[in-house]
């Protein structure tokens, strides 16, 4: 095989390809007999279209022309944007979220001659508005049950969040006193209500600052009365230490629950009449994860008394659950991600899932026969496969020996090689959240990267989901230190094997791993450890970023990561690239969205001015109407391509087929 230097090979991967298909299948259901699902458009604006696939299609169907876009601002990360019923005639009626007007629309999509969406909520002009997420059709109240997120003020913690109705008539569509209130706001966050099977009850989520949904919440049942209210509610189960992730009914009326209560989120079975809890599987895996999103789901019960569940350590299966044995039967197939979204239609399981060699494609699982098959959104080779890095679940060495789990992505071309002896250079990925993790599915940015020769490494640091939650819990206090000690030790494990180049390290990160890279770029013992870094709408200033200076959802998530701001201070500044960028040393590219509410432009803004007149050569892109996290194609497309614009200047890479950065200062606005 031919040999060329690292870096150097071409590839068909370009940064338009990996725009256009940027983005996966998510917030799917099932609608009598058809399978409802929302697909991301990049060179739509980045909307996100909602497409049916009914019995006999070949393919789906668009439900909603551009430009709706089937999103909400619900704890800005948003919440699930769409419920619908069967109907004896006129086909399904459907309730959705528009993310241009936050607004709750009904539609009616085999209505003769397409009639548009109709307006069902109310606009606000007091801060944010007023947002819905996570709706629930109630047909013989003729209403939708849903979380409604109302600001009372121009702060971002002006507001109040709780369950609601919300006439399918219209008549609240202009009236706020129309839309009757089902609980109060004593909580500051709730999840959509379930239904109990004869309609008597409902359960939901709660949780209240400082507490993250990971930390601990409450599973809260009502009775409901005849006239269509709430009683008082109870709780049932969770607490500050205990995190119930999901609650869904069993079809003989009992709960199912996600509770960590045994350290990893397992399927537990509640009685909702004495709360009496049971283990349903302790199997030492993780069956939910952290709760990003209002109206996630893991696991869907089913009609004959199993439980569709996913499951696993680090990667993910969908497994059927019998809760009278522990036993899981796992779906044959490829697949080692699924996103959090399962739906049941009958016997059978549908969910969104990928692989290392796959997209993510919209596959059911008939539990019947056991056979598991690709309904849309089939995955398809955009270029030879053998582009494809091939990766390996990795465990390195961290400080004190504790385990760092990650997936090393080497460089891949079916045509080049590298020379005799060198190692490629390599770039460390920290995902956001922090808590949170990387799924193993293909991700043709990583293969952008790898199909050149240059390698990825994703790590799961300490504090990632996925691995229990003790492990979850090793970033607690520690944000800034494991997460920046974890990276480290899988760049340095790699220099050690001679799989990666010691002088050509890279960093690259967004929101909270957009942090974790610029502190990993100010950390002493890690500022001269790479050579270049890639930072993304990140966090800071730690103190500029606490309370006011984000979202409500994570203005007291730096109490678990950092500790009380009044108690420790002195924490909060050591932590904080912005006030150590006199260690930066190595060349950088910061990306940022104006539009972002979560980490603001300023957060961008105080580092730049840090840094001015140091002699650091970086770049400042900035990105008119995109918020926290890339949609549109043409910003992926510069954002990647300036990227690896700075991996070439940093590393030395021999390419001529990269736009020019600007690495003197220069800013962009796109």
């Amino acid at each position: 095989m031919p040999q060329a230097p690292y870096g150097s090979w071409p590839s068909p991967i370009d940064a338009a390809l990996v725009a256009q298909h940027d983005g996966r299948p998510e917030a799917l259901g099932v609608v009598g007999d058809e399978i409802l699902w929302t697909a991301p458009r990049p060179a739509e604006g980045g909307r996100r279209a909602l497409l049916r696939l009914r019995p006999g299609d070949t393919a789906p169907v668009s439900a909603l022309p551009a430009p709706w876009n089937v999103r909400n601002r619900v704890i800005e990360y948003g919440g699930f944007p769409w419920a619908g019923t069967a109907r004896a005639e006129g086909g399904p009626l459907i309730v959705f979220t528009d993310f241009a007007d936050q607004r709750l629309h009904a539609l009616e999509p085999d209505a003769p001659g397409g009639a548009a969406p109709r307006v069902l909520t109310p606009t606000s002009e007091v801060g944010g508005g007023l947002r819905w997420c996570d709706p629930l059709l109630v047909p013989e109240r003729d209403e939708v049950w849903c979380v409604l997120e109302e600001f009372t003020g121009p702060g971002p913690s002006d507001l109040r969040r709780l369950l609601v109705a919300v006439p399918l008539d219209g008549s609240a569509a202009e009236d706020r006193s129309a839309i009757r209130e089902l609980t109060d706001d004593r909580h500051r966050f709730v999840t959509g209500p379930r239904r109990s099977p004869d309609g008597s009850r409902i359960a939901y989520l709660a949780w209240d600052h400082p507490r993250m949904p990971w930390d601990g919440t409450e599973l809260l049942l009502a009775e409901v009365t005849d006239d269509g209210r709430l009683r008082p509610s109870r709780i049932l189960a969770g607490g500050p230490t205990e995190s119930v992730t999901q609650v869904e009914w069993a079809h003989d009326g009992s709960l199912l629950a996600l509770t960590d209560r045994e350290g990893w989120w397992q399927p537990h079975r509640i009685d909702p009449d004495t709360g009496t809890v049971t283990n349903l599987c302790a199997k030492q895996e993780e069956f939910g994860d952290a709760l990003w999103r209002i109206g996630l789901r893991w696991m869907v019960p089913l009609p004959h008394g199993t439980i569709a569940v996913l499951h696993g350590l680090g990667t993910s299966r969908l497994a059927v659950l019998d809760p009278a044995t522990g036993e899981l039967a796992d779906a044959v197939g490829p697949w080692t991600a699924w996103w959090p979204s399962l739906a049941a239609a009958g016997e059978r399981v549908v969910g969104i899932a990928a692989g290392p060699d796959r997209d993510y494609e919209v596959v059911c699982l008939d539990t019947a026969t056991g056979h598991c098959r690709v309904l849309a959104e089939r995955h398809e080779d955009r270029v030879d496969p053998e582009h494809h890095s091939r990766p390996a679940a990795r465990v390195f060495d961290g400080p004190g020996g504790r385990e760092v789990h990650a997936w090393v992505h080497p460089p891949r071309h079916p045509g080049f090689t590298g020379p005799p002896g060198a190692a490629p250079p390599y770039v460390i990925w920290a995902h956001g959240g922090p808590t949170d993790h990387v799924p193993l599915a293909l991700d043709l940015e990583i293969a952008y990267f790898t199909s050149r020769g240059i390698g990825v490494a994703e790590v799961n640091y300490g504090g990632s989901t996925g691995y229990g939650r003790a492990y979850r819990e090793r970033l607690r206090g520690n944000w800034g230190v494991v997460d920046v000690e974890d990276c480290a030790a899988v760049a340095r494990g790699l220099v050690a094997e001679g799989a990666a180049d010691p002088a050509r390290l890279g960093i690259r990160g967004g929101s909270a791993g957009g942090y974790t890279a610029a502190a990993s770029l100010t950390d002493p013992d890690t500022a001269d450890l790479y050579a270049a870094g890639a930072i993304s709408y990140p966090l800071l200033d730690m103190v500029g970023w606490s309370r006011d200076g984000t979202h409500d959802f994570e203005s007291h998530y730096l109490e678990s990561l950092i500790g009380p701001l009044d108690d420790v201070p002195d924490r909060y500044r050591e932590r904080s690239p912005v006030h150590h960028a006199e260690r930066i040393v190595a060349p950088f590219v910061l990306l940022q969205g104006l539009d972002d509410r979560i980490c603001r432009p300023e957060q961008a803004e105080r580092l730049l001015a840090a840094v001015a007149g140091r002699g650091v050569p970086h770049a400042y892109l900035t990105f008119e109407g995109e918020g926290h996290g890339f949609r549109r194609a043409a910003t992926i497309r510069r954002a990647l391509e300036a990227e690896l614009a700075l991996y070439v200047s940093a590393f030395g890479l021999d390419r001529d087929d990269v736009p020019e950065l600007d690495l003197d200062g220069g800013r962009e606005a796109h």
